[in-house]
């Protein structure tokens, strides 16, 4: 019996697993490790501390999420040891493998931040990224009744990159639905030299906070937190006060990754950013947020990479030469409050346009305008992702981008907001 394993049981772990049982031949197994059996629809953190969601729409066990082909160990890996192509459990148990795929995310690492997890922390600063931290948020979010509320990026790569902007702006549809806005000073420090990272999309959302009332702090290169003064510092010395504090902490590759010797120095996995094979060892493959690839760390980009990966998995094992097919394809809707969302789709060489999607002319989704079919159809994937994505059935979406149906120049303001 020959084996691909996989670690992490995560988006991109269960979907592979899942088409892989699919195509494999008879005589191989597929086998998946994680180290418990709580599978979150990270999504959902975002909408948890406005009430959005309830905790029990976005958490599942793993195991029904799986074909009963697949193999599910929910026990710690200790290590990978790729010269011998064996996952050395915590028990110190040795399985063999023949093809690896490494799934294994990304996470937040708030203590590496001098600062951030001292004084204050859970009780005027807070992070939305993990299931405890959006519970706590809600929390101070409740009891908020005015002051300076900061949201600040430590550092990229993150984790959804737009997921600070989406913060923003529900921030400020709570507050004025509260009646508390004109009460409620709302401040976005990032890294960026503006709202986001592609330059069209960037001065559309820039131009959105803008008229919101939010204040965008460019270039702000996260040093230290004082909470006890409640400040956060940058390293060329600007200060930025705060009553409430919301951070997108520093991320980082799993350890189990660096236990290995597989990553870099923030634990990212080197990868071929075309065939998603990496670069240290030909059996070993990278799916998802793990990898260094100049792609976004989300959902949606998974759910492509994995388009990717199962023709590449498959041609390895089959003695073929691999195909440089994945783009960077990556398609997110961004919440806008109030009942509407905007929708970006992008790739590595093509930055956000407006125009329809998915279907040229028709959409019925909107790009780079806000409007409430996007926001419904953000509300929509939840669906999709519990019982189509995991699942591995096929998306009517082409792992590559598309240019049909969008505009080369971006519209007038007065277009960006549609009904």
């Amino acid at each position: 019996m020959k084996r691909i394993a996989i670690l992490g049981a995560g988006t991109a772990g269960t979907l592979m697993a899942n088409k892989l049982v699919k195509r494999l031949p008879p005589g191989w197994q597929v086998t998946v490790f994680d180290e418990d059996d709580v599978h979150v629809y990270q999504p959902g953190l975002l909408f948890l501390p406005f009430g959005g969601y309830r905790e029990d729409e976005i958490v599942k066990s793993r195991r029904p999420l799986f074909d009963r082909r697949v193999e599910l160990r929910l026990q710690p890996v200790e290590r990978v040891d790729a010269a011998s192509n064996t996952v050395q459990l915590g028990s110190g148990e040795k399985v063999p493998y023949d093809v690896l795929i490494l799934a294994t995310g990304s996470r937040i690492a708030p203590d590496q931040t001098p600062g951030l997890t001292g004084k204050g922390w859970n009780e005027t600063a807070f992070e939305f990224y993990t299931l405890a931290g959006a519970k706590a948020l809600r929390g101070a979010l409740e009891k908020f009744e005015g002051g300076k509320l900061v949201v600040n990026v430590a550092e990229l790569p993150i984790k959804c990159p737009v997921a600070p902007l989406e913060f923003l702006f529900l921030a400020e549809a709570f507050f004025t639905e509260r009646g508390l806005r004109d009460k409620v000073e709302i401040v976005y420090a990032t890294p960026l030299e503006g709202a986001f990272t592609k330059p069209v999309a960037s001065a559309t959302l820039g131009d959105m906070l803008s008229r919101r009332g939010i204040k965008v702090v460019p270039d702000f290169s996260l040093a230290e937190v004082d909470g006890g003064r409640r400040v956060i510092k940058s390293y060329d010395g600007r200060e930025v006060p705060y009553d409430l504090f919301v951070s997108i902490p520093l991320h980082a590759g799993a350890e189990i990754i660096g236990r290995s010797g597989l990553g870099d120095g923030g634990g990212w996995v080197p990868t071929d950013k075309h065939t998603l094979q990496t670069k240290a060892h030909t059996n070993v493959f990278a799916i998802g947020d793990c990898t260094d690839l100049p792609a976004s760390k989300a959902g949606a980009v998974a759910h492509f990479q994995g388009d990717v990966l199962i023709d590449n998995v498959m041609r390895f094992i089959e003695g073929r030469a691999l195909l440089p097919a994945f783009d960077g394809h990556a398609n997110c809707f961004i919440e806008t409050g109030h009942g509407k969302a905007m929708l970006i789709d992008f790739n590595y060489q093509t930055e956000p346009l407006p125009g329809r999607f998915p279907l040229p002319g028709v959409g019925p989704f909107t790009l780079l305008e806000e409007s409430a079919m996007n926001h419904w159809g953000k509300l929509a994937f939840k669906w999709t992702y519990w019982n189509v994505l995991l699942a591995g059935e096929e998306l009517p979406l082409d792992h590559h981008m598309s240019i049909a149906g969008k505009w080369q120049r971006p519209p007038s303001p007065e277009l960006r907001s549609s009904p």
